[in-house]
């Protein structure tokens, strides 16, 4: 298996490579040369795996030996030993045709969880190989910061900084990342937007001298890894609601904001899943349903909302999508690319417009659609959806037909997100996890989102282990 970018000036590293590039060197992002596709056959052999052996099968197609199999099962079982439900992702049925994918059983109760505690573990077990530090830079809307520090910290070579914008993340995000007592890790608070902490970060990543100076590695979903590990959920999703249904195949409603998470499903389904519709989710920062609806990607403006997690205007994982759209022409990604730059928007002409349509619909949830669905379903149904699972639901009430069967990705639990509940009128009953956070110290510093402030930082925190 060999990984190429996007805009066709890296060619044909391995597994372990990609990993550790994160961000293409020539700006581009990593994607598998060619995708393989899984046979009918061997699809149905699959389906009564367990999660953890699932994802043994289905990383082994991407890692293609690079990990002995026994090492690769191990760190497999390792980083899912750490969930709170056997199943890892189990699947809720909420009512006939509906169903939810719970992926917040993780340590910090979000989706994240499911990559980066095998990302974690996967980058201490090739430090320990190389005997080489691995310092992580991440940029987080909410989740990923949690998830990427829980998933590293104490790891012997490694160091992290997370970037998160000031005060524009729920309460109990910032806690899970600021109350880690840890000399190895970093959290920076900025004073902008999560799109200014992301553009940062791929303008460090772009630094390719200073990238190697610093063995900077990548935790955001720029790193392919990421969207493997999200992968196998989709499958797992699509065999546990063919047990209960007879069904030829499943749609699914993404609530996404960097595309990472949606991406993993059109991914999954070019591997052979039979997935049908795929449901991009979004709230007002709807850049994603604009560019669906009418070929139009155009950032507008920024506006914080009761889905946080999602308030993101630049989809760092689009180009990946782009690639596929343009016939893996990095060429043509390349011009779009650096159009988007110039001209801050890409339209793309009617024939593409009408591939786009066949591989998704879309549908972006204002406040007030989001808080009545969490209402909605709580009362109905007496499940209580995150409001950024609520986006999901009402995306799938908009753009599913009832006859067909859905999976909604339930991508945090509630508890996360108090303030949006709170204003359901409802009284939600927090894990003793997160409960405990509130009387713990914090440990984060706020700066400007500027670069050159930023590198000082990461010098500083980097430093000690670089010779």
């Amino acid at each position: 298996m060999n990984f190429v970018s996007t805009r066709g000036n890296v060619n044909k590293i391995g597994f372990i490579d990609t990993v550790l590039m994160g961000l293409a060197n020539d700006g581009g992002l990593l994607v598998p040369e060619n995708i393989p596709y899984i046979p009918a056959e061997k699809l149905e052999a699959m389906s009564e795996l367990s999660y953890q052996e699932l994802a043994y099968e289905i990383f082994s197609y991407y890692v293609d030996g690079e990990i002995p199999d026994a090492e690769l099962k191990a760190l497999i079982e390792k980083s899912y030993a750490t969930f709170r439900h056997p199943e890892v992702t189990p699947v809720q049925k909420v009512k006939e045709n509906m169903y939810v994918l719970e992926l917040f059983h993780g340590p910090t109760f979000a989706f994240k969880d499911i990559a980066l505690q095998f990302l974690g573990n996967l980058y201490s077990y090739v430090s320990k190989k190389t005997g080489e530090s691995i310092h992580i830079l991440g940029a987080t809307s909410g989740d990923t910061g949690a998830s990427a520090i829980e998933g590293v910290r104490g790891k012997e070579g490694i160091r992290i900084c997370i970037l998160h914008p000031h005060g524009k993340v729920s309460k109990v995000q910032e806690l899970q990342m600021t109350t880690v007592d840890d000399e190895s890790v970093l959290n920076l608070a900025i004073e902008g937007t999560f799109d200014d902490g992301q553009r940062i970060i791929k303008e460090l990543f772009a630094d390719v001298e200073f990238k190697n100076k610093y063995h900077l590695r990548a935790i955001n979903s720029i790193n392919f890894v990421r969207i493997l590990a999200q992968t196998v959920y989709y499958f797992y999703a699509y065999y546990q609601v063919k047990k209960e249904k007879d069904i030829k195949s499943v749609n699914f409603s993404v609530p996404t904001g960097n595309f990472g998470d949606i991406f993993a499903g059109y991914l999954a389904k070019r591997m052979g899943l039979p997935v049908g519709k795929l449901i991009v989710a979004t709230n007002e920062n709807n850049i994603l349903e604009g560019f669906i609806h009418n070929g139009l990607y155009q950032p507008g403006e920024f506006r914080s909302t009761y889905s946080p997690s999602m308030d993101i205007q630049v989809a760092s994982n689009f180009e990946r999508y782009l690639y596929y759209l343009l016939d893996e022409n990095p060429i043509a990604v390349s011009e779009l690319m650096e159009k988007f730059k110039s001209e801050g928007k890409i339209v793309v002409n009617k024939e593409l417009l009408e591939q786009v349509q066949s591989d998704f619909a879309a549908h972006g949830v204002e406040g007030e659609e989001c808080l009545q669905t969490i209402s909605k379903y709580y009362g109905e149904t007496s499940y209580l959806l995150d409001p950024h699972t609520a986006c999901g639901v009402a995306a799938y009430e908009s753009c599913n037909d009832p006859s067909e069967v859905c999976v909604t990705l339930a991508t945090a639990h509630p508890a996360k997100f108090n303030e949006s509940i709170e204003r359901c009128d409802i009284d939600q009953t927090f894990p003793k996890e997160i409960t405990q956070l509130f009387d713990k110290p914090q440990f984060l510093e706020v700066v400007e989102a500027d670069k050159d402030e930023i590198t000082r930082k990461l010098e500083k925190l980097f430093s000690y282990s670089v010779q």
